[in-house]
Formats: structure tokens, C-alpha cells, sequence
């Protein structure tokens, strides 16, 4: 495997997204089931693995810790804080980047993951109400005490990035980021990070798996897909999407590939320190994803798929309003 560099770490060329495997999708994988995916990873060269507590909430946390016990100094494990949960019924009671919230959540991951030190810690989605110099002080700290190796954001507002990395130095930003959406390219994120050393980590980089192909006209989710309330998953929207897919798949013919090797090679193009996570539940998607990594995409490659893209209207937002609602934010000014 490839490997890539987020700041100071270096990393697989592509990651494993382990959220599907215990949250918002309808399929969920035993403890055992998870264990051998996430193990069968890292027999394929996979050094980097994401999590969160609020995943399950909680439980993705202790199945990745579990799984990574064995090869822990040779994988790098990343969790996010960022939301409010109750630790006794596991209810979300929404975004919230406290000081001391942060060291809460650190000590419960910490101790999920089986770890004594979390390799990168990413604030989840910004806290408005936060002075976002109060959260990086914060991870400062932890770092300091030895909890805490690297500082990461999810979603920021390219304001609060340029403050946060002021204070302590973020290693890597996790953004959606594929063929579908492509908002990193125009809002400042792609542009900051390249300026300031940071690694981008996009995440849904197959588009909550539409850009695989698997999805025709007639597919349905099933229960607790978080995807029936995404508008880019109603039915119009898939008919109308389908055009990217034909587009991948024609590309992926000519290379003997498959629609979702030519996303992620396309993703990996775009610059060297960019590290995909696409997750999966299935170990034959696993080995197809990370076929990705030794595809080579030639610049005429890369120009064709670009101008055919360009031709193409992507409908509907990618999150319902209230996830939407989350993302891109900025921090409270400081006080």
C-alpha cells in the first residue's frame, strides 16, 4: 500500500471508514464480523482507521479498539468528539465542544479504545457557541499531557481552520469530498490546506456508496438507512445522478476497473496529501477499494473525466437540513 502524509503522519494511501459497520446504515456487523473486517485492513496494508464516540454512540469505538489491539504501534487510530451525549441512555443532545466536554469525551475514548493515546483527535463539527481557540487550547493541552498525539477538524469553517491551526497545528481536516461533491475545491477548505500543510481526509468519498453503481432506479433502503432522508437519495435525484455512474463506469471499462476504483483514484489525483477513508461491511468491497490505490488515472485520464463531469448537474443536497446545518460553520469570536 501507498502511503500518504496528513501533516506530520504518515498514512495508508487510503483509510478505513468504520462508522457503517455499527451506525446509520441498515446493515450492522456482529463484534466478530467487525473484528475480521478491520483486521483483514490491515493484512492489506491499511495503517489509518476512523472512528467516534458518537458512533453507536459508543460501540464503534470499542470494536475498532478491539480489533487494532494486536498491531496498535503499527495503525494509526482517529475518533472525534464534538456533540453532547448522554453516557447512560446514549441520546444526542447536539453539538457541544466545551473544554470540558472535550476531556470527558477523550477519557471515554481513550478507554473504549483500549489506547493510552488517541492518534487524532478531530473536533466532529464546530460548536458556535465555542471560541474555537478554547477548543484548539484544549487539545493543546491533552497533547501536552500525552493523551493526544495529533489535532484534527471535521467540517470547519475555513475561518475557524486558519484560527484553530493558530493555536496548535492541525494535522488533517476530514471533509466530504468526491466526485459528487466537490465543495472543498470552491470554499476556501482545499485552498487552506495546501497553504498551511494540512492533510485532507475525505470521507463518503464513493458518495454514501451511490458512485459504486450499486444503486439502480429501483433500490430501496433498508430500515435505519440514514440515506432515506438524504434528498441527494430521493428517487428523482438517483435518476438524475445515474450520469456520473454512467460516466465512471465507461472510464472504469477502458481500465478494466470498477466505477468506484475510478472515484477513488480520482480522489487520490487531486493532491498528495489527500487520504480517503471509504468504509464498507463487506471484505470483497474492502479489496476493491483498495485496488484503488494502484490505479494510475494519466492526466488525459484525469482532463476527460473533469470535462465530463463538468457537463453533468449533481441534484440534491447532500445531507437533510439539520445535518446540513452543521457543516461549514464558524466558532464564536474570541473572548
Amino acid at each position: 500500500m501507498h502511503t500518504r502524509t496528513l501533516g506530520p503522519l504518515q498514512v495508508s494511501a487510503l483509510g478505513l471508514g468504520c462508522m457503517g459497520m455499527s451506525f446509520s446504515y441498515a446493515t450492522k456487523l456482529s463484534t466478530p464480523e467487525g473484528v475480521a473486517l478491520i483486521r483483514a485492513a490491515v493484512d492489506r496494508g491499511v495503517t489509518l482507521f476512523d472512528t467516534a464516540e458518537v458512533y453507536g454512540p459508543f460501540t464503534n469505538e470499542k470494536l475498532v479498539g478491539e480489533a487494532l489491539r494486536p498491531v496498535r504501534d503499527q495503525v494509526v487510530i482517529a475518533t472525534k468528539f464534538g456533540f453532547d451525549i448522554d453516557f447512560a441512555s446514549g441520546e444526542n443532545r447536539g453539538v457541544c465542544s466545551r473544554p470540558e466536554r472535550i476531556r470527558q469525551a477523550v477519557e471515554g475514548s481513550l478507554q473504549r479504545l483500549g489506547v493510552d493515546t488517541i492518534d487524532l483527535l478531530y473536533q466532529h463539527r464546530v460548536d458556535p457557541k465555542v471560541p474555537i481557540e478554547d477548543v484548539a487550547g484544549t487539545v493543546r493541552d491533552l497533547i501536552a499531557q500525552g493523551k493526544v498525539r495529533h489535532f484534527g477538524m471535521s467540517e470547519p469553517g475555513v475561518a475557524t481552520l486558519r484560527r484553530a491551526h493558530a493555536v496548535q497545528p492541525v494535522a488533517a481536516v476530514q471533509n466530504e469530498y468526491s466526485l459528487w461533491w466537490r465543495a472543498v475545491e470552491t470554499n476556501g477548505i482545499l485552498a487552506a490546506c495546501d497553504e498551511l500543510g494540512i492533510g485532507l481526509v475525505p470521507y463518503s468519498p464513493l458518495g454514501k456508496g451511490f458512485l459504486t453503481g450499486a444503486m439502480g432506479k429501483d433500490f430501496r433502503f433498508g430500515d435505519g438507512d440514514f440515506r432515506q432522508s438524504v434528498p441527494r437519495f430521493a428517487p428523482a435525484a438517483i435518476a438524475n445522478n445515474q450520469a456520473l455512474v454512467d460516466l465512471l463506469k465507461r472510464v472504469a471499462g477502458d481500465k478494466g476497473s470498477t466505477p468506484a476504483q475510478i472515484a477513488l483514484a480520482w480522489l487520490l489525483a487531486q493532491r498528495d496529501f489527500i487520504a480517503p477513508i471509504p468504509g464498507t461491511t463487506k471484505l470483497h468491497r474492502l479489496e476493491e477499494n483498495l485496488g484503488a490505490a494502484n490505479l494510475a488515472l494519466t492526466a488525459t485520464d484525469l482532463r476527460e473525466i473533469e470535462q465530463a463531469a463538468a457537463r453533468i448537474d449533481i441534484v440534491g443536497e447532500r445531507y437533510a437540513p439539520a445535518q446540513q446545518a452543521m457543516v461549514g460553520r464558524e466558532a464564536a469570536p474570541q473572548r
